[in-house]
């Protein structure tokens, strides 16, 4: 994958949230479609959990590789500060990924049978 289409990959995951966003902003969503929903969401939060800390590593990496330079001072620096936001950022995506999980969970019982009498 080239760096290029790193960038497309996270627009990607941004517009699939997006998408999302804009599909429930009034829907009425049964359990069983937010089921599966929940179930690929809680992915995405323990994914960004582990692409924060790699992306961690890759800026620690680009300090030996490239020659970088900072307007702001010390590469060094900003790279530490910057992988102390991307750790923290990890543990917050890891909770929203086991809190995702805890709400599928919640509604795994759930179905129906179609839409009330009144409602049609």
């Amino acid at each position: 994958m080239s760096t290029a289409d790193m960038a497309r990959a996270g627009d990607a995951a941004y517009e699939a949230i997006r998408s999302l966003n804009h599909e429930t902003i009034s829907r009425t969503v049964p359990a069983p479609v937010a089921y599966d929903v929940l179930g690929s969401l809680q992915q995405v939060g323990f994914a960004l959990d582990q692409l924060t800390r790699q992306l961690g590593a890759g800026l620690v990496r680009s300090l030996t590789t490239y020659d970088v330079y900072d307007d702001k001072g010390d590469p060094a620096a900003s790279v530490a500060l910057a992988v102390d936001a991307l750790l923290l950022a990890g543990q917050h995506a890891r909770r929203v990924g086991e809190c995702l999980a805890t709400a599928q969970s919640a509604i795994s019982g759930q179905g129906h049978t179609g839409v009330k009498e009144d409602q049609r």
